[in-house]
């Protein structure tokens, strides 16, 4: 019997863990939009850690965003149970768990949550009373089919592949007068590069390169190229910016993250390490470049046609390392010339069809 006969549809409350990571929750709105077909009529709230929130504002198959406060009100300790009461004041019928860790199993389970469903993972199999056993073949799979497999154990529809990414009217008129600010000519491409990583620099093209990959666009296009990133990505900025001769703009921890994605939605390619910014660009459905090196290039690759991954096989790749303990060969062997080759044909497309 499918969960949707568990619960009354026309009064549920539901409440959807988030995952921790800005990539890893944006591969999860299929879901988001796949209960909402589930459950029409329901009450349907997301609890996500702070820096994942704009990923799930504006979202129009969501009632309520809430703030899972970890550095806070919900620091681990005594803050577990502060969440777990706060859980409780809202009542909830059903909780769909993305995120795999115990914690989220034991919250949904404090919080008095009559339906628990997710993955049997994580040794939380007694705090789950719906408990989905992971098919093997979504552990070699897309994380987008890993999600929505935990709705299908449950017998419940899915609603596709496709990646929601709702973006608000402020952060667009941001991105809009940004560029007319910085004199950007809107009848050239407007490009991006991403040249962080969360996690390490195993996953980072040398920024050496992306230097010159700039230096190389913008005088192929006669533009200017526009650097992401977050706060942490601010110094590695400047760094390419100064190499680069100043054909770039530094925005690097500059903006919010629904400013950055606005900015993304401006461009007519992006060029990025596998990252948060990768994923929101696929969301977007932006042409981009992704340069994949240490990470599982199945399970993470960008979702939407228009990306094109530029990998080399190694016998080490992927090793999922933070940090590279040889000679970063699953990176030094993407030259500027293939990236550069891949960029003017992007952009040709993208002219064709324009």
């Amino acid at each position: 019997m499918g969960f949707i006969n568990l619960i009354d549809t026309s009064q549920a409350r539901i409440m959807i863990r988030a995952a921790n990571w800005v990539g890893d929750a944006i591969m999860t709105t299929p879901v988001i939009r796949a209960v909402r077909k589930n459950y029409p009529e329901a009450d349907i709230t997301v609890l996500a850690k702070p820096w994942v929130i704009p990923v799930y504002e504006n979202n129009p198959y969501l009632d309520n965003i809430m703030v899972y406060d970890s550095n806070k009100r919900h620091k681990k300790g005594f803050g577990t149970l502060k969440l777990a009461r706060d859980l409780r004041d809202f009542h909830f019928d059903l909780a769909i768990l993305m995120q795999n860790a115990f914690e989220a199993g034991l919250l949904s389970f404090l919080a008095g949550i009559k339906e628990r469903l997710g993955y049997n993972t994580d040794a939380r199999g007694f705090l789950l009373n719906r408990k989905i056993k992971l098919n093997p073949l979504l552990k070699k799979g897309h994380l987008i089919d890993y999600y929505i497999g935990i709705l299908k154990g449950a017998s419940l529809l899915d609603d596709g592949r496709k990646l929601d990414l709702f973006l608000c009217e402020p952060d667009r008129e941001f991105a809009k007068h940004f560029l007319k600010k910085e004199q950007f000519d809107f009848f050239k491409p407007v490009i991006g590069i991403n040249p962080g990583a969360t996690g390490g620099t195993a996953k980072r093209w040398f920024p050496e390169r992306y230097a010159e990959l700039c230096k190389r666009l913008a005088e192929k296009f006669k533009v200017k190229i526009l650097i992401f990133g977050g706060p942490q990505d601010n110094e590695l900025g400047r760094y390419i910016a100064k190499l680069s001769g100043r054909c770039c703009i530094n925005i690097a921890g500059k903006t919010s993250l629904g400013q950055a994605f606005a900015l993304i939605e401006k461009c007519s390619l992006f060029i990025t390490n596998d990252s948060g910014l990768m994923h929101a660009a696929a969301a977007l459905n932006i042409n981009q470049a992704a340069l994949i090196g240490s990470t599982d290039h199945i399970a993470t690759a960008p979702s939407n046609k228009n990306s094109v991954m530029l990998r080399v096989e190694v016998p080490c790749s992927p090793c999922l390392k933070d940090v590279c303990e040889t000679d970063h060969k699953c990176m030094d062997k993407i030259s500027v010339d293939m990236v550069m080759e891949t960029c003017k044909s992007l952009l040709k497309n993208n002219l064709q069809q324009s």
